[in-house]
């Protein structure tokens, strides 16, 4: 049985050369988005002191792309599910690269932040249609190994993004962490048109709705606002604080009202499904926070330039490419419950590793070790996270499977980063005082193990793995369908 591709469109075997195109296009496109998620932190100082920007400056230019690529990462599904998963993508690489263009080139901060929210809009464009590209397109018995390739060379684009930025900011300058995009749309975009075949959701159908993305993506807003803003103790932070609340209650009371919600509830029916998106919350606040503050204590406190600090997060790269295929299909045959669980209570460890990074830290006895361990978590959680996420589904519904877990990531690391400052007691100039940061840098890194150890324990206690002859008894989908059987035999799902 195939994916909801095109009719009479067959599953591509990965091992043929369209397979490897379609993999090489949808892990471009969302190396793209992901990569910018990393990249930037590394020119955050850089950007700071060249436009002579506070911490909430930073903040901003972080989570404007964050916000919107958050609260519209949802209608990107949808619109793949509905008029074509390509055409989507395409245009969201576009988007992207358009909103990276004027990233490279803006006058002043507010420019900045304007143009980071534009490729947010693209990255919500492209990010869900590169992952059901996969699912639409490769065949079943393959799709396990392709998206264990994808998870991992993605996270590698992620992983790989400090080192470049640094690389970027110490030579070029931290304006071309941004034009890089361009060049890289350049490629993705005929590959795309001329490889990867359609493919849609043939059940699509009904309006938009506007107001739920509208609603979501004003919550986000208001709260991220009321978080990064609340150091001012300005009036208008309780103002955002309470309408974020309020529209957050507003979208709930919608998804659950309308004929053709932007949030089905009814996918939610799936046990696996909820489970695995309240780990993702847990998790990818802990990645959000980490990566935004980790970059800035190596170079403002332990005094590494740009490249150095990027360079020195290699590790985690060198894991993801090295075994993330292997993670994934070990996640088929042992369940996600177990790599879930041990996951991210590797991280937790490597995130408390990090301790030991102060003003007189040596690479090879405080940094490193640190990089190993939780580059151990991640090539353990991350593969089989995202397949976990599509095989508790109904292969019909991969775009929107995918858009709900990358809302609920880049939520997630939304408000780490607004939170993290505010709750590690960083003021607006700490970042430019080696002392003070270090001072704030010790209680974020509590706040981000204790999310994961939070994530660890709701996976523990909520993921099931599948029994060896079928699904597990709360599956209520077609799993089968998404990742292939633990061995031959018939009557799965």
């Amino acid at each position: 049985m195939t994916a909801p591709a095109e009719p009479n469109v067959p599953g591509v075997p990965l091992a043929s050369a369209r397979g490897r195109w379609i993999l090489l296009t949808t892990v471009l496109g969302s190396s793209m988005a992901l990569l910018d998620s990393t990249v930037v932190n590394v020119a955050l100082p850089r950007i700071g002191e060249d436009l002579d920007a506070d911490l909430a400056v930073l903040q901003w230019t972080s989570n404007a792309y964050m916000l919107t690529l958050a609260g519209l990462i949802l209608v990107g599904g949808a619109l793949g599910d509905r008029f074509g998963r390509r055409r989507i993508f395409v245009l969201g690489v576009v988007w992207f690269a358009v909103g990276s263009l004027l990233c490279g080139i803006a006058p002043n901060a507010g420019v900045l932040v304007a143009a980071r929210a534009l490729q947010g809009v693209g990255g919500a464009l492209l990010t869900p249609g590169s992952l059901a590209l996969i699912q639409g397109s490769i065949r079943t018995e393959d799709r396990g190994r392709a998206v264990g390739l994808w998870s991992g060379l993605g996270g590698v684009g992620a992983a790989v993004g400090p080192f470049l930025g640094g690389w970027l900011v110490d030579g070029p300058g931290w304006r071309w962490v941004f034009l890089l995009n361009v060049p890289v749309a350049a490629l993705c975009v005929p590959v795309a048109l001329r490889h990867v075949p359609e493919s849609r959701d043939p059940h699509a159908h009904g309006r938009f709705d506007v107001a739920g993305a509208v609603l979501g993506a004003g919550s986000l807003g208001l709260v991220t606002y009321a978080l990064i803003e609340a150091s001012t103790g300005s009036p208008t932070v309780i103002v955002a604080a309470v309408g974020g609340v309020l529209l957050g209650i507003a979208f709930v009371l919608v998804e659950r009202r309308r004929a053709d919600p932007m949030v089905p509830p009814d996918i939610f029916a799936s046990r696996q499904f909820t489970a695995v998106n309240l780990v993702t919350l847990c998790v990818y606040a802990a990645f959000g926070g980490f990566f935004f503050l980790v970059v800035l204590q190596l170079q403002v406190v332990a005094g590494y330039s740009a490249l150095g600090a990027g360079a020195a997060l290699l590790p985690t790269t060198v894991l993801m490419l090295l075994l993330s295929a292997r993670s994934g299909e070990l996640g088929e045959r042992i369940g996600p419950r177990i790599p879930l669980t041990v996951g991210p209570l590797l991280c937790a460890a490597g995130m408390l590793l990090t301790l030991r990074v102060g003003p007189s830290a040596s690479y090879t006895t405080d940094v490193l070790p640190a990089m190993v361990v939780l580059g151990m978590g991640m090539v353990t959680l991350v593969a089989p996270l995202t397949a976990t996420v599509l095989s508790s589904v109904d292969p019909g519904r991969a775009g929107l499977a995918s858009g709900i877990n990358n809302a609920a990531a880049r939520a997630a690391g939304l408000l780490a980063v607004a939170a993290l400052p505010l709750l590690a007691g960083m003021g607006p100039e700490s970042y430019r005082s080696a002392s003070q940061f270090d001072a704030a840098f010790g209680p974020a890194m509590l706040w981000c193990a204790g999310a994961l150890l939070v994530g660890a324990a709701v996976a523990w206690a909520t993921v099931r793995s599948p029994a060896p002859g079928g699904c597990h008894p709360q599956c209520h989908t077609h799993c089968a369908v998404v990742s292939p059987p633990l061995e031959p035999r018939e009557g799965r799902g």
